[in-house]
């Protein structure tokens, strides 16, 4: 699909985001061929600067927008943006309660001059009992049953990425298409909010209705009764580790004929899944040590050979050669902003068979300000005036 092809081509995206949650809703609209435009403090959006496990927030979810560095608490910089604003499709922020509304970017006081604009809000909570409390994608793990799901009993630990973050951007992104669908038919926008903790109640809905519909509560996923009699992690040949699904009577026949395993094969006992789930006690242990004289990529292909469930336990580094990815152009080239050249894992969606790209690189701090000011009609006299008074920056 070419630029002008994409399905938000010519949508104009103003964005006050830091952190994930807000930024995957623009990343996503950017991809799909939005014209974001990222307000950035002059210092720039403190994402830039994390280190640890937020090093790679700005990388990964700032690609296919453009950078306006203006400094919000000058009546200048606030008019400017208001301006930018008045012809603005969709505002996105996610900043805490009340900031928005003490600069007057609050939906209330944008859709007045413009009654057609789509304002989306990220938040911890939606509007409720809760709404007035800070909200980080692991307090809502926790709160919300997801991390008791995660861990052992006793032992609750958060989901190994920033899933409410993710999906709360994703989920607000969603919002903003029905409420652009919406205005097709009346004219007007609305304000769309999407929260983490709704968003975790999202995820843990299953479980909710596992307690309801057999009236036992459901139990961590680490000691769960497993449906299925394997369905595991095995530790193979030179400390590997594999991940090995058998899900049918059909796949353990063809499981026991691969492996030559002729006498489980012909054990009545183990003739159905049910059976072989309670024989599980002895059963696993002697599986293990069968699968322990293969290697991780022997057993692989063994399986994939005969269509059975696996996956070799990846760590996330190692999929930046993975060669699915690499053929299928699900990780794209890109430039972070240090110049540093590398690649980046793309929406998981193709598009009349094609990848939704990187157009842009994550921004520079000010990277478009001069440009975005100009196709807004500022003179360059006006523009040198608001750089000489610190209202602006750019690179």
């Amino acid at each position: 699909m070419t630029e002008k092809t994409l399905p938000y081509a010519g949508l104009k995206v103003i964005e006050f985001t830091h952190m994930v949650m807000g930024p995957t809703c623009g990343l996503i609209l950017a991809d799909l061929g939005a014209d974001v435009i990222k307000i950035e403090p002059l210092k720039g959006d403190n994402t830039r600067h994390l280190l640890g496990s937020g090093a790679g927030f700005f990388s990964a979810f700032n690609r296919n927008k453009k950078s306006l560095a203006v400094d919000l608490k000058s009546e200048q910089g606030l008019a400017l943006v208001k301006d930018l604003i008045g012809s603005a499709d969709v505002v996105s922020e996610n900043f805490k309660p009340g900031t928005m509304k003490k600069l007057g970017l609050d939906y209330d006081s944008l859709s007045e001059r413009n009654p057609g604009l789509v304002y989306v809000s990220h938040k911890g909570f939606l509007p409720g009992p809760y709404e007035h409390r800070t909200a980080l994608d692991e307090v809502v793990q926790m709160m919300g049953g997801l991390a008791y799901m995660t861990g052992r009993k006793g032992d609750p630990i958060r989901a190994g990425t920033s899933v409410n973050d993710i999906m709360g951007g994703m989920f607000g992104a969603i919002g903003v298409m029905a409420a652009l669908k919406a205005r097709e038919l009346t004219g007007k926008g609305q304000q769309v909010q999407s929260a983490l903790f709704e968003n975790n109640i999202f995820l843990v809905a299953q479980h909710m209705m596992q307690y309801v519909v057999t009236g036992k509560a459901a139990d961590p996923m680490p000691s769960r009764i497993s449906a299925w009699a394997i369905y595991d992690v095995f530790n193979v040949k030179d400390g590997e580790q594999i991940f090995l699904a058998v899900v049918s009577d059909t796949q353990w026949r063809i499981f026991c004929n691969a492996f030559g395993l002729p006498e489980l094969l012909n054990n009545p006992d183990l003739n159905t899944n049910n059976q072989r789930v309670q024989a599980r006690p002895w059963l696993l242990p002697l599986l293990q040590e069968r699968m322990a004289a293969y290697s991780k990529k022997e057993l692989a292909a063994l399986f994939e050979a005969n269509a059975l469930p696996f996956a070799p336990i990846a760590r996330p580094e190692e999929l930046l050669d993975d060669a699915h990815l690499l053929e299928t152009g699900g990780l794209a080239p890109m430039q972070m902003p240090d110049g540093r050249q590398t690649t980046v894992p793309l929406l998981p969606i193709c598009m009349d068979g094609q990848r939704l790209g990187v157009r842009l690189n994550p921004p520079r701090l000010g990277e478009h300000t001069l440009s975005i000011l100009q196709s807004a009609g500022l003179s360059d006299a006006q523009i040198n005036t608001l750089l000489e008074n610190n209202v602006i920056a750019t690179q």
